[in-house]
């Protein structure tokens, strides 16, 4: 497929319905080139002598993936045989590696962040990064900060951390900084608004509509969305995926303000701008507006044909693509490839995406080159010792009357519900985890991974019963009311696992397409635990879910004596639920999302129909989702963001508030320097054909074309689209995450906190601030820190308040400022247990 036609899709910026009328995405060009910078500079020589020695066809072959099933992993570049070069692997996920075996399957990101844990977030990212690397993979596709979880029910809210975004681009930067630590490149995803599924691509339910495009005012996008993004691009990550979805009515692979003014210019990325797959929808259109390489490289699912490729190389061919721009897209690439030291790892990719056998096809849509594929090697190292710590420290421990736990070798016990048990056909039983039988512990869809084995609760309990000479009973059919009444009449305690599962749209389990249909726990559960209780007194309830379910009934039942959420803990969930039931593992973990009495309490929820052509997803409820929204209408929620308890007790006292004299503010200035470009541009067509005698492999997307180069015809491209002259810096800009001196120290902020109750234990301390703007939220969590205490002991700690902690979004100087409003400063155990308090 040939050049013809790519020009009428360009379509960037239609002024149609949005946040506030009249709202769109302004077209913002040219796209930025690389500069290095800020630890970027050794990679970029790197990457400009590399790309300097490459044909048109070579540098087309980096950018373009080679289609669906083209090789071994979900998504490969094209390889440059001339100089020995492979091409790079991308791999899922989020949590693990996707489709492959001797692998770990870590805790969910949602699980992550409920530690509230620097530590932790970054040894689960340097752990996955490990085993990304051992399996010979370039770029880990994770971590996640779109969703950021606008929608309590939006269906890969587990993949990320938190709808609070400073606790997730904190959880961001811990991830990718371990990850590259363990030479693979992180990618994060997805950019940006993707905050729910249905709707996500065109054509969703089988019906013509385009995509939904989630609408955002200007503060909104800088103050929540973006936020987390710029601190994963301070961190340096490697490389950003675009969203399926348009944002403001423009798809986010082609959305030249987001990609080009907001990630390239303004938070100063320097990396590679990955398309989520098949998430492309124009050729020359989304080159200028900023994307970098596409996957997976076909026009959709095995379409035999491509956006680029040889339509790429005939646009540069033709003069419509500059020299420059290609030269940045590879450039990029091959940065974020040599930042992280990929050129000194030389590990082979071992495994295959599309089969478990050691030999298969090593272009398997095309069932062409059979051979050895899998090599079965095994990256776990000493990984569940980490996993299962995160398991115990992710678990909230929401209500505990009369300190029923940690249980202490209780004469009985009783196991009720299905979540407990081992699914009786195997933990993978279900292609990308897309069913629930047996414990969950991962969400389903493409952010998965294989299980290596998977620890049943019921299995790390009956062990420790028979440890402790406890009587111990099971029952995994959540519907045998007689079975269960028999085992938990008498018990000391009766244990009730329940969970609440979500993914991915292209799966659906139980009719969610996704996202979850209800807020209720699936399996009966509710019903279950109302069953159980009503029988057993000392009713303990777990629940695995994805996000938060209505347990408002169950924490004002008396007989409800206990209250878990222990999330989508991975491989070891049954020892980790165990560890803290028994108090090996004292609860340190917070809620990172609220609770609500009830669906409406959120204000905002999916929308799963839209009659309209073109779906408008307007969020009209601006920078209040989540505790912002609660604390802004005063609703009670059943537990709020930042709750968790301990079997120990905490006291906050010395809070002591130091200020900073960094200096003034200043707006960055000046013109960057020329679009550089790297060795030359063969304009030859002939050659840039297929070689005499090529075989193609059908499907396999190439770089060579077939026929005459397009001339002649009818453009319109924005204006500055090509412009390669030095351009202007953006006043928020000039530094990775936005202006510098955002990041200046205004505050310190120190407290001390004591440890007053008879055992050792983790406090997560948490400082909100008050904005003090009409318009602002009551309070916004800024910083925390996980402080472990031995009883009766104390620890000070302290806090750096940046500039951009106390700082607004200015829509008319398009920058951040500080507002004359009063601004005050909380610390304490929850957003709504704020213990001290002092003005700034």
């Amino acid at each position: 497929m040939h050049f013809t036609g790519i020009a009428g899709a360009v379509a960037l910026a239609v002024a149609v319905k949005a946040q506030n009328d009249g709202d769109y995405s302004p077209p913002s060009y040219p796209s930025p080139w690389m500069r290095g910078g800020n630890g970027w500079d050794s990679a970029y020589t790197k990457a400009k002598a590399f790309v300097s020695q490459l044909t048109l066809l070579e540098k087309v072959n980096l950018t373009t993936g080679v289609g669906w099933e083209g090789q071994a992993c979900v998504g490969n570049t094209g390889s440059i045989p001339r100089l020995d070069f492979p091409g790079l692997c991308f791999q899922d996920s989020p949590l693990g590696i996707r489709s492959t075996d001797n692998n770990s399957a870590f805790a969910a990101g949602v699980n992550a962040a409920a530690t509230w844990s620097t530590r932790l977030m970054k040894d689960r990212g340097t752990a996955m990064g490990a085993e990304h690397n051992g399996k010979g993979i370039d770029m880990q596709l994770g971590p996640v900060a779109g969703p950021l979880g606008r929608v309590p029910a939006g269906g890969r809210n587990w993949e990320g951390f938190s709808p609070d975004p400073v606790l997730t681009g904190v959880a961001m930067r811990e991830t990718v900084m371990g990850i590259q630590d363990s030479g693979v490149i992180a990618c994060a995803k997805h950019f940006i608004m993707n905050e729910q599924e249905h709707y996500r691509e065109p054509g969703d339910e089988d019906t013509d509509q385009a995509a939904y495009s989630a609408n955002v005012d200007d503060k909104t996008m800088h103050e929540l969305y973006l936020w987390p993004f710029a601190d994963a691009v301070r961190a340096g990550a490697g490389a950003v995926m675009s969203s399926y979805n348009l944002i403001n009515n423009s798809y986010g692979s082609q959305n030249s303000y987001t990609l080009n003014y907001l990630l390239k210019n303004e938070l100063d990325f320097q990396g590679v701008v990955v398309s989520d797959w098949w998430a492309q929808h124009t050729g020359v259109a989304s080159v200028l507006a900023g994307l970098d390489v596409t996957m997976a490289g076909d026009q959709s699912l095995a379409s035999d044909n491509s956006w680029w490729g040889s339509n790429l190389t005939d646009a540069v061919l033709n003069g419509t693509i500059p020299q420059w721009r290609l030269d940045d897209m590879a450039v990029r690439l091959m940065s974020a490839y040599y930042k992280v030291g990929r050129d000194t790892k030389k590990i082979p990719v071992n495994f295959n995406s599309w089969t478990l056998d050691t030999e298969g096809y090593l272009h398997p849509l095309a069932s062409e080159d059979y051979t050895q594929v899998n090599f079965h090697v095994d990256v776990q190292a000493d990984h569940a010792a980490g996993i299962r710590e995160m398991g115990g420290a992710s678990t909230v421990l929401l209500k505990n009357t009369g300190n029923v736990l940690p249980l202490e070798k209780p004469k009985s016990l009783a196991i009720i519900g299905d979540d407990a048990h081992d699914n009786p056909d195997g933990p993978n039983s279900f292609d990308d985890r897309g069913g629930v039988s047996g414990t969950l512990a991962m969400g389903w869809g493409s952010g998965t991974a294989n299980f290596p084995y998977l620890i049943a609760p019921v299995t790390a309990l009956k062990a420790q019963a028979a440890t402790d000479g406890t009587t111990f009973k099971n029952v995994s059919d959540n519907y045998d009311l007689a079975a269960i009444k028999e085992a938990v009449t008498g018990a000391e305690a009766a244990i009730v696992f329940a969970n609440a599962d979500s993914g991915e749209r292209y799966i659906t389990v139980d009719d969610n397409g996704g996202d979850r249909n209800n807020l209720t726990l699936w399996g009966n559960g509710d019903e279950l635990i109302e069953y159980v209780s009503s029988i057993n007194p000392n009713t303990i309830v777990v629940l695995h879910t994805v996000g938060p379910v209505i347990v408002e009934a169950l924490k004002n039942n008396p007989n409800v004596t206990a209250i878990l959420w222990a999330g989508l803990p991975g491989q070891e969930s049954g020892n980790a639920i165990t560890d803290v039931l028994y108090g090996v593992v004292n609860p340190q973990a917070k809620s990172v999302f609220t609770w609500g009495k009830s669906r409406e309490d959120y204000g905002v929820d999916v929308i799963y129909s839209f009659d309209e052509d073109e779906p408008q997803l307007n969020f009209k409820e601006g920078n209040f989702i989540d505790y912002r929204y609660f604390d802004a209408n005063d609703i009670e929620p059943s537990y709020e963001f930042g709750f968790g308890m301990s079997y120990t007790n905490y006291t906050y006292s010395n809070l002591v508030i130091e200020s900073e004299t960094p200096g003034s503010y200043e707006p960055t200035t000046g013109n960057t320097s020329a679009a550089p470009t790297f060795g030359t541009i063969d304009y030859n067509a002939t050659s840039a054909e297929f070689p005499s005698g090529f075989h193609s492999v059908p499907y396999y997307i190439y770089p060579y074309i077939s026929g005459p180069v397009p001339t002649g015809q009818a453009e319109s491209w924005p204006a500055g689209a090509t412009d390669g002259s030095p351009q202007p810096k953006l006043a928020a800009g000039g530094s990775a995450g936005g202006n510098g001196q955002l990041y200046d120290v205004m505050y310190n902020v120190s407290t001390t906190i004591t440890n007053t109750g008879s055992r050792s234990g983790t406090e997560i301390v948490q400082l909100y601030l008050s904005l003090g703007g009409p318009t602002d939220p009551v309070v916004v969590l800024r910083a925390f820190d996980d402080v472990p205490l031995s009883a009766g002991e104390s620890a000070t700690i302290t806090f750096e308040i940046t500039r951009r902690d106390i700082s607004n979004w200015d829509t008319a100087s398009q920058n951040w400022v500080v507002s004359s409003y009063p601004k005050k400063i909380y610390i304490g155990a929850s957003s709504r247990d704020l213990r001290l308090s002092g003005d700034l």
